[in-house]
C-alpha cells in the first residue's frame, strides 16, 4: 500500500494554524448581535426600573426584568441558527460559547439566591458580567471588550459604595461602556470588512 499522506513543511503547518486562529477571531468578532441586543435590552430594563421607582407609585418596578426571559430565548435561537451556518469550529469558538453559557447559568443562580433582595442585583450582576466580557476581549484580542469588562467591575464597586439614588444608574452606564460601544465598533468592523 502506498502512503498517500503528504508531509507538510513547518511553514505550511504554521500557515494552517494561523488561518484557523484568524477564522476563530472572525467567527467570534461577528457576534456584535449579542452585545448590541443585550446592551440595549438591559439598558432599557434598568432605566425603566429606575424611572418607575423614582417617579411612580408602582411598588414592583423590577418586574421589567422579566423581559430578559424571552431575551435569553432570542439570544439562544440566534446563536443556534448562526452556529448551524458556521463551517469551522475551533477550540476558541467553544471556549467563547461556554464562557457565556457559564455566565448565563451563574446569573440564573444569582437571581434565585437574591430573590427578594432585588435592590442588590445590579451590583452582583455587574461584577459577574465583568468576567465573560473581559475574557471575551482577551480571546478575540479586542481591547474595547477588555475595557468593557474592566468598566463592569469598576461600576460594580461604584454601585456597592454609592447610595440608592446613584447605584441603579451604574447598570445603564455599564451597558453603554461594556456592551454597546464594543458592539458598535465590532459592527462597524464587520461592515467595513475588517473582521
Amino acid at each position: 500500500m502506498e502512503n498517500n499522506i503528504k508531509k507538510m513543511s513547518g511553514e505550511e503547518s504554521i500557515k494552517i494554524i494561523t488561518d484557523m486562529i484568524e477564522k476563530t477571531r472572525c467567527n467570534i468578532k461577528q457576534g456584535s448581535f449579542h452585545l448590541l441586543f443585550w446592551g440595549w435590552l438591559v439598558l432599557i430594563c434598568s432605566l425603566t426600573e429606575y424611572l418607575w421607582g423614582q417617579f411612580s407609585n408602582y411598588d414592583k418596578p423590577w418586574i421589567v426584568w422579566l423581559l430578559t426571559v424571552p431575551g435569553v430565548f432570542v439570544s439562544l435561537i440566534y446563536g443556534f441558527n448562526k452556529g448551524k451556518r458556521q463551517t469551522v469550529y475551533t477550540y476558541a469558538d467553544r471556549l467563547y460559547m461556554w464562557t457565556w453559557l457559564s455566565f448565563l447559568v451563574s446569573a440564573i443562580i444569582l437571581v434565585v439566591l437574591l430573590w427578594g433582595k432585588m435592590q442588590y442585583m445590579g451590583t452582583y450582576i455587574l461584577m459577574l458580567a465583568g468576567f465573560p466580557t473581559f475574557l471575551s476581549g482577551v480571546i478575540i484580542k479586542f481591547r474595547a471588550l477588555m475595557i468593557g469588562g474592566l468598566c463592569f467591575w469598576a461600576l460594580s464597586l461604584v454601585s456597592h459604595f454609592t447610595g440608592p439614588d446613584i447605584s441603579p444608574l451604574t447598570v445603564p452606564v455599564a451597558m453603554f461602556t461594556g456592551y454597546l460601544i464594543p458592539g458598535y465598533i465590532l459592527k462597524k468592523e464587520e461592515k467595513n470588512g475588517n473582521v
